[in-house]
């Protein structure tokens, strides 16, 4: 959790409100802060954490700080669909405005689903996987944990068989009615936990590098 232990940090997330309105012209957001979260972790709260990188960044958190920074609109979420949109107008104080077509569309949700007759085991959908949900070993057939899949469908375009299908799973609900807080807090969870583990894997490769 990001804290705002200062009077720097208020001035921080003030800042972050003054800039959110430049770009689109929109009144300055209405944010009451009544803990040490920023209003960036305020909008991550809000996002569906599925990392699918479809908003234009790099996860859920980096779409989080731009649109706090005022670097994005707030109608760049698939997954989140419409009523993700709703979320966050009602969070910065702005009107609801459509999704972005540039971005997707709003559809029901598919887990990725591979075909183990042609898996060669190259393990490039496991490193593309921003959640861990693809178990394997090189040259080892791999295995989507559908529970653990987002539906990103990052694991799709590495690989260099085909051998990699996006099977919908929610019927007609698309958006937050087909997927839950307690998903996207799970989602998020090992997200991190990804992310830190490859931070020490760096670190101890360039620990090593560094030893010759």
């Amino acid at each position: 959790m990001r804290e705002i232990g200062d009077n720097r940090g208020l001035a921080n997330l003030s800042g972050h409100v003054r800039r959110g309105r430049e770009p689109f012209g929109a009144a300055a957001p209405v944010v009451t802060v009544t803990d040490s979260k920023t209003l960036a972790d305020r909008i991550e709260d809000l996002l569906p954490q599925t990392q699918c990188t479809k908003c234009g960044y790099d996860g859920c958190r980096p779409y989080a700080d731009a649109i706090a920074a005022g670097d994005a609109n707030y109608n760049q979420c698939p997954p989140g669909g419409a009523e993700g949109i709703a979320r966050l107008a009602k969070l910065l104080g702005k009107p609801v405005i459509p999704l972005n077509p540039v971005n997707g569309t709003e559809h029901p949700r598919a887990v990725a689903f591979i075909d183990e007759n042609l898996c060669i085991g190259c393990t490039l959908c496991m490193q593309a996987c921003p959640v861990d949900a693809i178990v394997g070993a090189p040259k080892q057939m791999h295995t989507i944990v559908e529970s653990l899949c987002t539906g990103c469908d990052l694991c799709v375009p590495p690989c260099p068989v085909d051998c990699i299908a996006m099977v919908p799973v929610t019927g007609d609900r698309t958006g937050w009615d087909a997927w839950s807080q307690e998903q996207a807090d799970a989602a998020r969870e090992r997200h991190d936990r990804r992310l830190a583990r490859q931070r020490r894997e760096r670190e101890a490769a360039e620990a090593r590098a560094a030893a010759r």
